[in-house]
């Protein structure tokens, strides 16, 4: 089992090539937003995590709400941690011990029309969290902002895990100590991310999904279209056609 693989977050979205050695320049997900009709807007994220990481939660929140396109607020969940099912509107945020799964954290969101996303998870497995590498307050606060990062549409500035630090947690990094909080580069994506209004809203649970859910394993996860075990990193979408899918980013150890 190689440290280094599992020392990172998954997320949902189709990634774009990166080069490597080097940051991504422009680090958005092929486009995928939520819909709005004005800025800034906000996302709640419905905490379904245990008093371990109430306080990852509520800074990531705090440091996402920094943006000017966007805020968030945290929200009682509605889902079992275990089964972290969404809810239309929003992002469920759980934790449980998922098992030996390779992964420290996933995070999938459901898109309709191609690009608009409905709903969104984050899942932080305890299964490596319970042990004396992972359990520390940097890692935890790593992995939500950046679980919790890719549900606004934001990709990895960096995917090569020996690279020096770039000070921002959408940053693949074998040491977290400066990698716990978004960086100004970040800030400035969202703005061009949410740079036009829509003229209808996925925010706020206007838009029911008929999508089923996504699980832990590969099986429920669909087609993969990018990456592979060996390759640490994968990514995997459930297309049903439409413009409608699911989207999942795995990083395998």
């Amino acid at each position: 089992m190689h440290i280094k693989h599992l020392a990172v977050a998954a997320t949902a979205a189709l990634l774009p090539l990166v080069v490597a050695g080097s940051a991504e320049a422009n680090h958005a997900w092929g486009g995928y937003h939520w819909a709005r009709t004005s800025n800034p807007f906000t996302v709640q994220l419905g905490d379904n995590v245990s008093s371990a990481w109430d306080g990852s939660l509520a800074g990531a929140s705090a440091d996402w709400s920094k943006s000017t396109v966007l805020d968030t607020t945290v929200v009682a969940g509605s889902t079992k941690p275990r089964t972290c099912k969404a809810t239309s509107g929003m992002v469920q945020v759980c934790n449980a011990t998922y098992g030996n799964t390779g992964w420290l954290g996933v995070a999938s969101i459901s898109v309709t029309g191609g690009t608009h996303i409905t709903q969104g998870t984050v899942k932080l497995n305890d299964t490596y969290f319970n042990t004396a590498q992972y359990n520390t307050p940097a890692w935890r606060a790593l992995v939500t902002c950046q679980e919790v990062g890719h549900t606004f549409g934001l990709d990895h500035q960096d995917e090569v895990f020996d690279n020096p630090n770039l000070g921002t947690c959408m940053d693949y990094t074998n040491d977290p100590s400066t990698n716990q909080h978004p960086n100004q580069h970040d800030y400035d994506e969202l703005v061009t991310i949410y740079s036009h209004l829509d003229s209808t809203t996925t925010v706020g649970a206007s838009t029911p999904s008929n999508h089923p859910q996504v699980g832990n394993d590969e099986a429920s996860w669909g087609h993969r279209v990018e990456g592979s075990r060996s390759a640490g990193h994968a990514t995997y979408v459930r297309d049903f056609g439409d413009g409608e899918s699911v989207v999942t980013f795995v990083t395998w150890a």
